[in-house]
């Protein structure tokens, strides 16, 4: 990281919390404590007024009421802006929780702050545009997400109080590694301290978020959201499926996506685009798989569960049923 990336990160971290020591900062950013007070030096330099608090709990802050310049933004950021709130599930007329009522307001404050030539095609904007309704998600406490992403960050350990998709709440204590935000919804990640395990918890559940003094070593190289959707593939469900079916690779990934399936090859084949696959789905129920089934538009063998056999001659007598082939059609009156 070049001093003056380092500078601006400094900057960053000391206006997102209250006090940040020498010690934290040199961890942070792998540099000896000198570097961090050469860099404190250089933002001092620039007219930001950073305190040093002696003690052991002392550390360096920036000075109460002082702000950073207003954003100016032009006009094409603008309104790539106001395109991406728009985007944020619940920011139309009728928002509901934390997201979405600080999504409609941020819009109504930009919009007020624009010259008259701009204003009027951001009102126009707003009012052609239509935007379609995402799967309902639960809006996540805005303080919960910032307080998870410091400690993502800073690699501090936090205590969370949780409350599992069984209504039971539990308190963890967890060395979080990733933020991902996925589908609507944000998901935390890290060590759980109890079972020494990855654990990934939906932040929307959380209750109370609390960091804990302390940093852990950064975790091993990986890739955080293919982590997350291999563990959504793998979740403990009531279900196992095992399949067998001839496609390409890609063509059944379109159809059965990461977060979903697993897909491994089966026997001789590798260099054919066309071959077996072993496809594994973790499942609480089998009523919504045979019309996945039926998309991939493949042949497809089913090993287990039983159960799942006798759901698709149920699906397929029903659609036969609808087409008339087990009955007579009714005459129109």
């Amino acid at each position: 990281m070049t001093p003056v990336a380092r500078t601006l990160e400094v900057l960053e971290l000391l206006q997102s919390a209250g006090v940040r020591t020498a010690t934290e900062l040199a961890e942070r950013f792998d540099v000896d404590e000198r570097t961090i007070r050469r860099t404190v030096d250089r933002l001092r330099d620039l007219g930001i007024p950073i305190e040093a608090r002696p003690g052991r709990y002392g550390g360096y802050r920036i000075a109460a009421g002082w702000r950073m310049p207003p954003l100016m933004l032009d006009e094409n950021e603008t309104v790539a802006v106001l395109a991406g709130l728009l985007a944020v599930p619940g920011s139309g007329t009728v928002p509901t929780g934390h997201t979405a009522t600080a999504t409609a307001t941020a819009i109504a404050k930009i919009r007020r702050s624009l010259p008259a030539r701009l204003a009027a095609r951001a009102d126009a904007l707003l009012a052609a545009a239509v935007v379609g309704s995402p799967d309902a998600a639960p809006a996540t406490d805005p303080e919960i997400l910032l307080t998870a992403a410091d400690a993502v960050r800073m690699r501090r350990p936090l205590t969370l109080d949780y409350r599992s998709g069984e209504d039971v709440l539990t308190r963890r204590t967890l060395q979080p590694h990733d933020l991902v935000a996925h589908r609507g919804r944000w998901y935390l990640v890290g060590l759980d301290s109890s079972s020494r395990q990855r654990r990934t918890f939906r932040l929307d559940r959380v209750r109370a978020l609390r960091p804990l003094s302390g940093t852990f070593p950064a975790p091993a190289e990986h890739r955080p959201l293919e982590d997350l959707l291999a563990g959504f593939a793998r979740a403990d469900y009531r279900y196992r499926i095992d399949l067998r079916v001839r496609a390409g690779y890609q063509h059944i990934r379109d159809r059965l996506p990461a977060g979903l399936a697993i897909i491994e090859p089966l026997g001789d084949g590798a260099d054919s685009e066309i071959r077996w696959w072993r496809v594994t789905i973790h499942a609480q129920r089998l009523d919504w798989l045979p019309p996945k089934l039926l998309a991939l538009e493949c042949p497809v063998v089913i090993d287990e569960p039983a159960e799942l056999r006798d759901v698709v001659r149920a699906a397929a007598s029903s659609l036969a049923a609808m087409a008339g082939c087990d009955q007579e059609r009714p005459t129109p009156s």
